[in-house]
């Protein structure tokens, strides 16, 4: 039975545009860090009046939540493309959410999935696929992917930084981060849009929106 992600959609994209506030706020604060003098580096004073521990636990907080959102969200998408594409999914409704906890396979099996899902939703689901059809959606996931090795490769950085130079080495790594980040999260507002509104004209009948 096709379910509507229109109104899951929405969430989605107004809590991927909460993380690029939080990443541009806390890669300002980055930038801010490269450029202090060496004595400011620890002073919470220069953050202002927004205190850096509460922006990040109120950033995590928003990922967590988007993450959720966005995976019930994707479930959603692969139920509907069971009904049009069946035997073109490759994977069980069920990786839909379990594929991104996998360890090291979250790496592909999402992406894997998400391909499936825009076969299944395409107006011609048997169709070979355009020159460069899936360039959004590999877009989105290269720099999903690649970020979250930035991420946790300055994260290491910090742990182990024992110098001035090793912290603001770590810290040039956390900005790239960042900087990653924010544009893996628009391009994923972008295939969220997409997706939602191929389904939404393939369950109606309307006119496909271009592919």
């Amino acid at each position: 039975m096709l379910r509507k992600p229109t109104g899951l959609s929405h969430a989605v994209v107004a809590l991927l545009a909460g993380n690029i506030v939080f990443d541009l706020f806390l890669g300002l604060m980055d930038v801010r860090d490269l450029t202090a003098d060496e004595t400011d580096l620890y002073d919470p004073a220069m953050f202002g009046p927004l205190d850096l521990n509460f922006a990040l636990s109120l950033s995590y907080t928003v990922y967590v939540a988007t993450g959720v959102v966005f995976i019930v969200w994707f479930h959603r998408l692969r139920k509907n493309a069971e009904v049009w594409a069946g035997d073109l999914q490759s994977r069980k409704p069920g990786w839909a959410i379990g594929g991104w906890f996998v360890p090291i396979a979250n790496l592909w099996i999402p992406r894997g999935i998400a391909v499936d899902i825009w076969r299944a939703s395409r107006w011609q689901p048997y169709a070979a696929d355009g020159a460069r059809e899936l360039t959004l959606l590999n877009s989105w996931w290269t720099c999903w992917v690649v970020g979250t090795l930035v991420n946790w490769t300055s994260g290491q950085m910090y742990k182990s930084a024992e110098t001035v130079d090793a912290w603001l080495t770590a810290t040039r790594w956390s900005l790239a981060g960042f900087v990653l980040d924010i544009v893996a999260a628009v391009l994923a507002i972008l295939v969220v849009r997409r997706l939602t509104s191929m389904q939404h004209a393939k369950a109606t009948g309307m006119i496909p929106a271009a592919q």
